[in-house]
């Protein structure tokens, strides 16, 4: 059929190896469809057991017929979840050479103290009337209504494996908290020393879990959404000498123990602070899940590793404030965050503040009429229970929902670290006055000794002060204007650090968008937003159209500096400055400075004995004086009437140099 043309003499030679070259090509499309129609499809993943938490399983598949850009792989946990039960899942054309119908691919998987499995879906199109699953960024969840191929199921040496390890610090000074989780209840052990081969001190940890039916709403109490979270262990070690190296393990000789860690010891008359801070973090995963995650918190973890190498053997702080790990629901991404920290929160404590997404839910039991659209659902039913149990901050604070549900801890607390008293407190719950929030605010407040602590941070999640068009909570940001605002400035609180909104911003040492007159001996706090710590979801400021020299929101007179550039901060403080900078993950490098320095002494007890009215010192103190001078003179004069004879004595009685001075 092909031997001939119509385009004159025909070449016989030419057209026959034409022919034979046809004749070879539709042969190999014939064979090729033959072997797609008969090759079974294999499907395969190893290893089959996992040494520890964070091991890579390899995952190959072959002999794919008509692979298509829309296949899918589907991650599992435990093996019999259903199909649209997933925990994440990979489109198979991330994976090089995938049109061939034949890939393999690497993935990390944290113990979660049960089996994992992979599932291969043929990827489709929907076309029926029924509206396609969308995930939170509104992109489409892939179909489960072909499944091709299922793995056989991957498991970990030890499902009681000490995972999740991370510290913080308590009331009291010479003790260091740690927690972790394993799957069953065992009797578990902290065992610490001063040496690797010194652990020779040990304390019984206790525990704790939570349920399902601990969840107010959806996805949290869903089958979806929900995984079990195994027991979480809560050990202390105590008599710890100020200002030395540790090192410690946790778990038992019947579950299995942990690798060792070190941290420094903290002490409270340390002269000196370091301290890292951020908020929004979030955590990032090696695959794609129902909601929106945080691929630059490990560029954060990065950074903030090799500040905590650097500085060797002095201690250090972490303050994480708000929007820790962004499950909204998604129980496995609380392992995910856990696993992600533990290399610095197990050498370091962290510390953290509640954040929306932790803990808001419609039904909260504290929603005054102006934050109706303040508070949402941005807790995806966890109403703050995760976020209670699997953090142990100081202090016995906690709020009973009404609800049915576990009450709710570490909503505010302060802590003493070398030169810094920090105040963490809620934004989610209440904090106007007579609330017992607000009351623990102006009492800790009272109660800073600045000889010992010269500086104080306080920290809180929603901002106070942002040029970001935050309308949602502009109710809320003006209510703790008018109520906590008053407090800090007159217990001359140093520095106020937010969250909330993902970037970087500081203002002036600021009081009602005023900033302070330094001619005039105005001392107002200085306001940073340092929630930039991964979540990148909101827009950039950049500029708008047909206004290329203006910021999409514009730059108010007190707003210093600001960035969207992810990143975190660093906090060095001794007894006379206070530096605070902020560090960018693109390069790692310095991208802003504060400085502040202590004030005198006996500025701060006078701005701080009587809240708003520096009067009321002027009037105690002036009383003091004439009811000393008063008591000083009848002393005298009976001294004179009994001991005339002795005429120096009596006028010892009546100098006034111990008079007006004292009780000042």
């Amino acid at each position: 059929m092909c031997c001939r043309t119509k385009k004159g003499p025909v070449n016989f030679g030419m057209e026959a190896t034409k022919c034979t070259g046809g004749v070879i090509l539709l042969v190999s499309i014939v064979v090729m469809l033959y072997r797609h129609k008969t090759a079974a499809l294999t499907f395969d993943v190893f290893p089959k057991i996992l040494n520890h938490s964070g091991d890579a399983v390899s995952v190959q598949w072959n002999d794919l017929s008509f692979p298509s850009d829309l296949d899918w792989i589907g991650l599992y946990m435990p093996p019999d979840s259903d199909d649209d039960h997933y925990i994440g899942y990979e489109l198979l054309s991330m994976c090089s050479g995938w049109a061939l119908g034949s890939c393999i691919f690497n993935m990390s998987l944290v113990n979660m103290r049960e089996a994992y499995q992979f599932r291969l879906f043929r990827g489709e199109i929907s076309n029926t009337t029924e509206p396609t699953p969308m995930d939170e960024d509104n992109n489409p969840l892939p179909s489960t209504a072909h499944c091709l191929a299922v793995s056989q199921n991957i498991e970990f040496l030890n499902f009681n494996e000490p995972t999740q390890i991370h510290l913080s610090l308590t009331s009291s000074s010479g003790q260091m908290r740690v927690m972790f989780v394993i799957r069953d209840p065992l009797q578990s052990y902290v065992r610490y020393g001063p040496e690797t081969d010194r652990l020779d001190s040990t304390t019984e940890a206790s525990f704790m879990t939570y349920r399902q039916f601990d969840m107010c709403d959806a996805p949290a109490n869903t089958n979806k959404g929900w995984r079990e979270p195994g027991y979480i262990f809560d050990g202390l070690m105590e008599n710890l000498e100020p200002g030395k190296q540790y090192f410690y393990q946790v778990g038992s000789d019947e579950g299995g123990w942990s690798k060792v860690f070190s941290f420094i010891s903290a002490s409270s008359d340390l002269d000196e602070t370091f301290a890292f801070l951020f908020g929004d973090m979030g955590v990032s995963i090696p695959y794609t899940t129902f909601l929106w995650t945080q691929a630059e918190a490990k560029n954060t973890m990065k950074w903030l590793m090799r500040d905590l190498v650097e500085l060797r053997e002095k201690p250090s702080f972490i303050s994480h404030i708000g929007d820790i790990s962004y499950a909204r629901g998604y129980a496995w991404l609380w392992d995910a965050f856990f696993s992600q920290i533990e290399p610095v929160a197990s050498q370091a404590p962290y510390h953290v503040c509640i954040g929306n997404h932790e803990y808001d839910w419609p039904s909260q039991p504290w929603k005054p009429a102006w934050a109706e659209n303040v508070y949402g659902t941005d807790g995806g039913g966890e109403c703050g229970v995760p976020y209670s149990l699997r953090f142990h901050m100081p202090g016995n604070f906690s709020f009973t929902t009404g609800k049915g549900t576990l009450p709710i801890r570490n909503l505010y607390h302060s802590v003493n670290f070398g030169a810094v008293h920090f105040i963490f407190f809620s934004t989610e719950t209440d904090f106007l006055p007579g609330s017992d929030q607000y009351n623990f605010l102006k009492e800790d407040l009272q109660d800073v000794n600045r000889d010992i602590t010269p500086f104080v941070v306080v920290l809180g999640h929603r901002p106070m002060y942002t040029s970001d068009n935050a309308l949602r909570d502009a109710p809320l940001s003006s209510q703790m204007r008018h109520h906590l605002e008053p407090l800090l400035i007159d217990y001359n609180v140093d520095l106020v650090l937010w969250g909330h909104v993902h970037k970087y911003e500081r203002t002036c040492a600021i009081k009602n968008f005023v900033c302070a007159n330094s001619d005039k001996g105005e001392k107002y706090p200085v306001h940073v937003i340092i929630g930039m710590g991964g979540q990148d979801w909101q827009p950039h400021w950049k500029p708008r159209e047909k206004h290329p020299n203006d910021p999409i929101y514009p730059q108010p007179k007190w707003s210093v500096f600001r960035s969207d550039q992810l990143g975190y901060t660093r906090l060095h403080a001794n007894r006379d400055t206070l530096t605070l900078s902020y560090i960018g993950n693109h390069d790692g490098e310095v991208h802003d400075v504060l400085t502040i320095h202590s004030l005198p002494s006996a500025t701060i007890s006078q701005r701080g004995f009587h809240v708003g009215n520096d009067s009321c010192n002027w009037l105690v103190n002036t009383v003091c004086l004439v009811v000393v001078s008063i008591i000083g003179i009848l002393l005298g004069f009976i001294a004179a009437l009994y001991y005339k004879q002795s005429e120096q004595r009596c006028k010892a009685y009546l100098i006034p140099k111990n008079t007006g001075e004292t009780g000042l």
